[in-house]
């Protein structure tokens, strides 16, 4: 499908304004070549001719022809992430990074823009800001320049690149492995259409601007993927009495075993175990164990403590896919 051409104002490039100054300065150099002679560039061509007229060896020269190189544009965008970026269910702050280069022959302003719905994902994130990098290649928004559209979009040179930050939230909504697209669009703001549309004189240098190949707008995709954790708890009780069975009667002690199990392929933190002792029974001295090992009841270096009415342990970080056991005793009184 054939693009439709999108007209705009050139830029001024004898007065370009402070932000397109600073922007131009945070613009990462690339070792690619674009498109070539610099747009604006005059090429000049005069043919001589010698010949004998009976006088002697002779040379004239011809009218010189001087043709002003348009400006073609062109623009590619790229994902600096090597895979989905890792996020969690209603995470702030998940930061996506993309590379801008102008791989035309003129200096030009591109604007900026996302699109979250795309299309072959499972949910869409929302997308909280764009940001130019200020050319240490690190995300710091107190450092890095807040993008706001019309106002300071990147203007590169020819062979100019700019990085690019989008800064989304996961919506608390989304499922472990859950995957979500985000576009970044890189648009000429000089215009964009067909390879070959033309805006006449508002190239650099007072040429035309023709678009190129890549219709003058770029963009690619970023991911992010869910890596979410749920926690399982499992209570069981064994009862064993004082005459070798296993009937709940005074004097019969109980062991209460607690599982918990952590699903999918993030991790929870702070994980701990809380039970209270019930009632009409008494803790036994020292029961707690954590996977077999025993605890002490006091609140000290391990993860175990019993405060009088209830027993905790800490279970810190725990994994996907692995389990926690805990047990302590009370006796019936």
């Amino acid at each position: 499908m054939m693009k439709a051409p999108v007209g705009g104002a050139k830029h001024q490039l004898l007065r370009p304004s402070y932000s397109a100054l600073l922007l131009c300065a945070l613009a990462l150099p690339m070792q690619a070549h674009a498109a070539g002679t610099v747009a604006g560039s005059t090429i000049s061509n005069t043919a001589s001719a010698s010949f004998d007229n009976g006088a002697g060896t002779q040379t004239i020269d011809s009218n010189t022809v001087n043709l002003r190189v348009d400006e073609l544009l062109d623009v590619t965008v790229a994902s600096n992430n090597p895979s989905d970026v890792a996020t969690t269910p209603g995470g702030t702050n998940q930061l996506l990074t993309f590379t801008v280069t102008n791989t035309g022959n003129g200096q030009e302003a591109f604007g900026l823009s996302t699109i979250a719905n795309v299309g072959g994902d499972n949910y869409d994130p929302t997308i909280t800001g764009i940001y130019i990098d200020n050319g240490d290649g690190i995300f710091d928004p107190a450092t890095d320049t807040l993008y706001t559209a019309g106002s300071n979009d990147p203007v590169l040179n020819p062979d100019q690149s700019a990085r690019i930050f989008v800064v989304a939230t996961t919506p608390g909504t989304v499922a472990d492995n859950d995957r979500g697209i985000v576009t970044l669009v890189a648009a000429a703001k000089t215009g964009t259409g067909a390879p070959g549309t033309t805006f006449a004189g508002q190239g650099q240098g007072g040429g035309d601007a023709v678009v190129g190949s890549t219709g003058a707008d770029g963009q690619d995709n970023g991911a992010y993927k869910v890596s979410a954790a749920t926690v399982t708890l499992v209570k069981s009780a064994v009862v064993a009495d004082p005459f070798g069975g296993s009937e709940p009667v005074p004097g019969a002690t109980i062991t209460y075993t607690i599982t918990a199990t952590v699903a999918g392929t993030g991790s929870v933190g702070g994980l701990a175990i809380t039970d209270n002792i019930p009632a009409d029974t008494s803790y036994v001295t020292g029961s707690i164990t954590l996977g077999g090992a025993p605890l002490s009841d006091a609140s000290d270096a391990d993860a175990g403590d019993y405060n009088g009415t209830r027993i905790r342990v800490q279970l810190g970080t725990v994994a996907g896919g692995q389990t926690r056991t805990v047990t302590f005793k009370t006796k019936i009184d």
